[in-house]
């Protein structure tokens, strides 16, 4: 987790478009026609499978979004499954979540893994440091986040602690979770857990650069080799160790990192957090304006800069795409909601967080080839959450229906897409009206995914889809009276899919009116 970036970042993507530099994977180009779009799909070109893995979430210690999110204990009145909420696992679940990234974030960056096994109620409690300095009771560890993982379908992806913690620290954790004999195969047994569980993702520490060390890159390079070379798969499996990644637009750090440590590691990750405004002033979650919305899609494009450029590096050291490019922490940032705690980071979550989370999922899809694993942060109760909860009560949020409804997408095969595009303007931002990707699923149909950021205007949208043909299209679309519609605990439908009759199609050609503001799913069969 983020706790804090160079200003000067933020600035990129808004002066860049402004300026009249489009970011985004497919080429864009001024329309001819006003406010039409043109796509084209080569379908006769297919690219690289869309790893299911794209679509994975993140779990930190922090707020709500462990304890009251996910884990209510087995005693509470609200329905549960050995202490896991009934309707936050039913509902994610229901988005076939691919892999958790836990327990942090900067939490993992001081947690010692030995405090959160055994009985629990002979745990210590500590402070959590990082996150309100409230107090982290361990009651949620090692076997209640494995065991979570399994519940919900989803693969694990722990987070080590390089921060604080040591190499035998480290290299005792793995071998506890995935030993099939042996002292700590033997303690865990003794835990609860005889059988090992899998482990397909070990990050080498968190943020090396800031919350995790504030190292230098040579230095995490360095500690990436130490630490990597103690982690070990048990024979017949394999473990991919994650690296530390950038913040942001530090290319200094990838380029490091792959050319010290690149070998020894799997992937590397990179953080970027879509924040409107200044990190002391982010901006509202809702209530905002026009001029506050643009903003915030501009800074989002930024995410294709970031890629390509990062990509670029890693294509220097790494010409097979060997190595993930993880970018194992992004989404929105905005100031807590009124009367939270802080450190908590709670905020609504409205169709400008859909429209934020379908770009960037385009942007993901249009570098399959190097993009293999993205966390949203996060997935209950935290920054932009798939779920957020109130005692008893949940509402699913606008950014998980875009989840849901991209499910198609998961490990689909890449089909490139060329869009022509109106622009969207206010003020000083100017990006792209329409944003499109589009995959070939494991039937054949073809899946195409369209976005008008524009708030004000529908957007009419001819595709091609050059040498394929389809005779039905059904799909979804997901759309709010406004860009600031959200869902709440006594209004929790107000923003939902609902099914998409503007397309029609014949032979090779679609064409489709996106309302403002919205998110379309086709599948073309």
């Amino acid at each position: 987790m983020v706790r804090r970036m160079r200003r000067a970042a933020l600035g990129c993507a808004a002066i860049a478009l402004a300026a009249g530099m489009v970011a985004s994977g497919p080429a864009y180009a001024q329309s001819a026609a006003a406010r039409s779009t043109t796509v084209t799909v080569k379908a006769d070109a297919p690219g690289a499978r869309i790893d299911r893995r794209i679509f994975s979430q993140f779990a930190e210690h922090l707020g709500t979004g462990i304890y009251g999110g996910i884990w209510v204990g087995a005693n509470s009145r609200i329905p549960n499954t050995r202490g896991y909420r009934n309707d936050v696992v039913a509902a994610l679940r229901n988005l076939k979540v691919p892999v958790v990234r836990w327990p942090g974030g900067c939490f993992a960056d001081e947690y010692h893994w030995r405090e959160g096994i055994g009985p629990r109620n002979q745990r210590p409690t500590k402070v959590n440091t990082h996150w309100g300095g409230v107090t982290e009771p361990n009651s949620f560890g090692t076997h209640e986040f494995m065991d979570f993982a399994e519940l919900i379908g989803a693969e694990a992806y722990v987070s080590g602690n390089v921060g604080n913690g040591t190499p035998q620290e480290m290299a005792e954790w793995v071998e506890y979770m995935t030993a099939p004999a042996g002292s700590l195969a033997d303690l865990r047994a003794k835990n609860g857990r005889k059988q090992p569980w899998k482990l397909p993702f070990f990050g080498l520490g968190n943020e090396l650069w800031g919350c995790g060390g504030n190292m230098t890159a040579e230095y995490a390079a360095d500690l990436t080799r130490r630490y990597g070379t103690f982690v070990k798969a048990p024979q017949g499996t394999k473990i991919e160790k994650i690296a530390s990644g950038a913040n942001s637009v530090d290319y200094n750090w990838t380029e490091v990192m792959m050319r010290e440590a690149g070998k020894t590691v799997d992937g590397i990750g990179v953080h970027y957090y879509t924040v409107p405004g200044t990190w002391e002033k982010k901006g509202p979650a809702t209530n905002f304006s026009e001029e506050d919305y643009a903003r915030t899609i501009s800074k989002t494009l930024l995410m294709d800069e970031l890629v390509r450029k990062h990509s670029a590096i890693m294509d220097k050291y790494d010409p097979a795409k060997r190595v993930n490019l993880a970018v194992d922490e992004w989404g929105t940032w905005y100031d807590v909601e009124p009367g939270t705690n802080p450190g908590f980071l709670y905020q609504q979550n409205t169709m400008r967080d859909a429209i934020v989370a379908a770009l960037n999922i385009n942007i993901f899809t249009h570098y399959a080839d190097r993009v293999r694993m993205t966390n949203i942060a996060q997935m209950v109760n935290v920054l932009q959450a798939m779920i957020l909860t109130d005692g008893p009560r949940m509402v699913l949020t606008p950014t998980y229906h875009v989840f849901e409804m991209y499910k198609g997408f998961q490990d689909a095969t890449a089909l490139p897409v060329e869009v022509a595009s109106p622009w969207y303007n206010k003020e000083q931002f100017t990006v792209p009206a329409v944003s499109a990707t589009a995959a070939r699923d494991s039937t054949g149909a073809i899946l195409i995914a369209l976005v008008n950021v524009d708030p004000n205007q529908p957007a009419s949208v001819s595709v091609d889809l050059g040498s394929a043909t389809a005779s039905v299209a059904e799909g979804r679309v997901l759309a709010g009276a406004n860009i600031g519609a959200h869902n709440s605990f006594d209004a929790p439908t107000q923003v939902q899919p609902a099914p998409f009759t503007g397309a029609q199609i014949a032979g090779n050609r679609l064409s489709a009116t996106l309302p403002a503001g919205s998110v379309v799913v086709l599948k073309l069969r």
